[in-house]
Protein backbone atom coordinates (compact mmCIF):
# COMPACT_ATOMS: atom_id res chain seq x y z
CA UNK A 1 0.00 0.00 0.00
CA UNK A 2 2.66 2.23 0.79
CA UNK A 3 4.15 2.07 -2.78
CA UNK A 4 1.01 3.09 -4.28
CA UNK A 5 0.69 6.17 -2.39
CA UNK A 6 3.59 7.58 -3.90
CA UNK A 7 2.27 8.00 -6.94
CA UNK A 8 -0.40 10.64 -7.83
CA UNK A 9 -3.16 10.09 -10.00
CA UNK A 10 -1.09 11.95 -12.54
CA UNK A 11 1.61 9.41 -12.57
CA UNK A 12 -0.62 6.57 -13.21
CA UNK A 13 -2.35 8.24 -16.00
CA UNK A 14 0.57 8.88 -17.91
CA UNK A 15 2.15 5.95 -17.33
CA UNK A 16 -0.97 4.57 -19.06
CA UNK A 17 -1.29 6.84 -21.75
CA UNK A 18 2.52 6.21 -22.55
CA UNK A 19 1.72 1.70 -22.46
CA UNK A 20 -1.61 3.41 -25.20
CA UNK A 21 0.87 4.86 -27.43
CA UNK A 22 3.58 2.02 -27.45
CA UNK A 23 0.62 -0.24 -28.38
CA UNK A 24 -0.43 1.55 -31.26
CA UNK A 25 3.06 2.90 -32.23
CA UNK A 26 2.89 2.32 -36.16
CA UNK A 27 4.11 -1.25 -36.74
CA UNK A 28 1.84 -3.56 -39.09
CA UNK A 29 2.83 -7.01 -40.63
CA UNK A 30 3.55 -7.14 -43.88
CA UNK A 31 0.41 -7.81 -46.66
CA UNK A 32 -1.82 -4.98 -44.73
CA UNK A 33 -0.53 -1.89 -46.97
CA UNK A 34 -3.30 -0.94 -50.07
CA UNK A 35 -1.83 1.19 -52.74
CA UNK A 36 -5.25 0.85 -55.21
CA UNK A 37 -7.96 2.28 -53.86
CA UNK A 38 -11.55 0.95 -53.90
CA UNK A 39 -12.50 2.72 -56.98
CA UNK A 40 -10.28 0.35 -58.72
CA UNK A 41 -12.03 -2.82 -59.86
CA UNK A 42 -10.71 -3.15 -63.57
CA UNK A 43 -7.15 -3.02 -64.93
CA UNK A 44 -5.92 -3.26 -68.33
CA UNK A 45 -2.31 -5.09 -69.10
CA UNK A 46 -0.97 -4.07 -72.30
CA UNK A 47 1.80 -5.88 -74.17
CA UNK A 48 4.49 -4.62 -72.65
CA UNK A 49 6.94 -2.70 -74.71
CA UNK A 50 10.23 -4.57 -76.27
CA UNK A 51 13.41 -1.98 -76.12
CA UNK A 52 15.42 -5.34 -77.01
CA UNK A 53 16.44 -7.57 -79.34
CA UNK A 54 15.18 -10.80 -77.64
CA UNK A 55 12.26 -12.39 -79.52
CA UNK A 56 8.91 -11.98 -77.76
CA UNK A 57 10.26 -11.95 -74.18
CA UNK A 58 7.47 -8.66 -74.20
CA UNK A 59 4.70 -11.35 -75.10
CA UNK A 60 6.15 -13.79 -71.90
CA UNK A 61 6.72 -11.29 -69.56
CA UNK A 62 2.58 -10.03 -70.49
CA UNK A 63 0.97 -13.11 -70.45
CA UNK A 64 2.95 -13.82 -67.44
CA UNK A 65 1.25 -10.85 -65.24
CA UNK A 66 -2.36 -11.43 -66.93
CA UNK A 67 -2.40 -15.12 -65.65
CA UNK A 68 -0.63 -13.82 -62.07
CA UNK A 69 -3.28 -10.87 -61.81
CA UNK A 70 -6.49 -13.26 -62.99
CA UNK A 71 -5.55 -16.07 -60.38
CA UNK A 72 -4.21 -13.85 -57.27
CA UNK A 73 -6.90 -10.87 -57.35
CA UNK A 74 -10.09 -9.56 -57.36
CA UNK A 75 -9.44 -7.46 -60.17
CA UNK A 76 -11.41 -8.28 -63.49
CA UNK A 77 -8.35 -7.64 -66.33
CA UNK A 78 -9.75 -5.93 -69.59
CA UNK A 79 -9.20 -3.98 -72.53
CA UNK A 80 -7.80 -0.65 -72.63
CA UNK A 81 -10.42 1.96 -73.01
CA UNK A 82 -12.76 0.32 -70.11
CA UNK A 83 -10.18 -0.22 -67.32
CA UNK A 84 -10.18 1.40 -64.12
CA UNK A 85 -6.60 1.61 -64.23
CA UNK A 86 -3.49 0.41 -66.65
CA UNK A 87 -0.49 -1.32 -65.88
CA UNK A 88 2.18 -0.37 -68.50
CA UNK A 89 5.54 -2.23 -68.74
CA UNK A 90 8.54 -1.77 -70.93
CA UNK A 91 11.14 -4.62 -70.78
CA UNK A 92 14.55 -2.24 -70.92
CA UNK A 93 17.30 -4.87 -71.35
CA UNK A 94 18.08 -8.24 -71.73
CA UNK A 95 21.49 -10.29 -71.58
CA UNK A 96 22.76 -14.02 -71.58
CA UNK A 97 26.17 -14.39 -70.06
CA UNK A 98 28.29 -17.67 -69.92
CA UNK A 99 29.01 -18.64 -65.98
CA UNK A 100 30.54 -21.69 -66.38
CA UNK A 101 32.89 -23.11 -68.94
CA UNK A 102 33.79 -27.00 -69.80
CA UNK A 103 37.22 -26.59 -69.19
CA UNK A 104 37.90 -30.17 -71.52
CA UNK A 105 36.55 -28.43 -74.55
CA UNK A 106 35.94 -24.28 -73.67
CA UNK A 107 32.56 -24.39 -74.16
CA UNK A 108 30.03 -22.82 -71.77
CA UNK A 109 28.10 -25.59 -69.40
CA UNK A 110 25.43 -22.76 -68.02
CA UNK A 111 24.54 -19.46 -68.57
CA UNK A 112 22.91 -16.56 -67.05
CA UNK A 113 20.23 -14.93 -68.64
CA UNK A 114 19.39 -11.11 -66.79
CA UNK A 115 15.77 -8.87 -67.34
CA UNK A 116 15.36 -5.44 -66.53
CA UNK A 117 11.98 -4.61 -66.66
CA UNK A 118 9.94 -0.88 -65.62
CA UNK A 119 6.89 -1.04 -64.68
CA UNK A 120 3.85 1.58 -63.34
CA UNK A 121 0.07 1.15 -62.41
CA UNK A 122 -1.74 4.37 -63.34
CA UNK A 123 -5.13 4.81 -62.49
CA UNK A 124 -7.87 6.24 -65.57
CA UNK A 125 -7.38 9.80 -63.74
CA UNK A 126 -3.81 10.00 -64.81
CA UNK A 127 -2.13 9.08 -61.10
CA UNK A 128 0.69 6.85 -60.41
CA UNK A 129 -0.97 4.08 -58.08
CA UNK A 130 2.71 2.26 -58.43
CA UNK A 131 5.83 1.91 -60.50
CA UNK A 132 9.34 0.45 -60.07
CA UNK A 133 11.36 1.62 -62.87
CA UNK A 134 14.46 -1.18 -62.44
CA UNK A 135 13.04 -4.19 -61.85
CA UNK A 136 15.65 -6.72 -62.51
CA UNK A 137 15.48 -10.67 -62.89
CA UNK A 138 17.59 -13.13 -63.44
CA UNK A 139 17.41 -16.82 -64.27
CA UNK A 140 20.60 -19.43 -64.55
CA UNK A 141 20.10 -22.48 -66.90
CA UNK A 142 22.27 -25.30 -67.65
CA UNK A 143 23.54 -25.51 -71.32
CA UNK A 144 23.68 -29.12 -73.70
CA UNK A 145 26.55 -30.16 -74.43
CA UNK A 146 25.63 -32.84 -76.84
CA UNK A 147 25.00 -31.83 -80.06
CA UNK A 148 22.98 -34.70 -81.21
CA UNK A 149 20.48 -33.90 -78.27
CA UNK A 150 21.38 -30.21 -78.50
CA UNK A 151 18.17 -28.26 -76.75
CA UNK A 152 18.44 -24.49 -76.38
CA UNK A 153 17.57 -23.85 -72.81
CA UNK A 154 17.38 -20.30 -72.61
CA UNK A 155 13.22 -20.36 -73.64
CA UNK A 156 12.32 -22.28 -70.64
CA UNK A 157 14.90 -20.17 -68.55
CA UNK A 158 13.05 -16.91 -70.02
CA UNK A 159 9.65 -18.58 -69.42
CA UNK A 160 10.72 -19.41 -65.26
CA UNK A 161 11.90 -15.52 -64.94
CA UNK A 162 8.95 -14.17 -66.70
CA UNK A 163 6.76 -16.49 -63.64
CA UNK A 164 8.70 -14.80 -61.04
CA UNK A 165 8.58 -11.73 -62.08
CA UNK A 166 4.61 -11.59 -62.51
CA UNK A 167 4.53 -13.06 -58.92
CA UNK A 168 7.16 -10.59 -57.37
CA UNK A 169 5.30 -7.61 -59.10
CA UNK A 170 1.79 -8.95 -58.17
CA UNK A 171 3.06 -9.06 -54.88
CA UNK A 172 4.67 -5.69 -54.76
CA UNK A 173 1.54 -4.00 -56.27
CA UNK A 174 -1.01 -5.48 -53.20
CA UNK A 175 1.67 -4.93 -50.62
CA UNK A 176 2.70 -1.20 -51.57
CA UNK A 177 6.38 -2.00 -51.76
Amino acid sequence: MEVVSRFSRADIALLGLVCLLAVGCGYHTAGHAVTIPDTVQTIAIPAFVNQTQTYKIEQLLTAAVVQEMTTRTHYRVVSGGEADATLYGTVLSTSTTPLTYDSQTGRATSALVVVAVQVSLVEKQGKVLYQNPSYVFREQYEVSQALTNFFEEDSPAFRRLSRDFAQTLISNILEGF
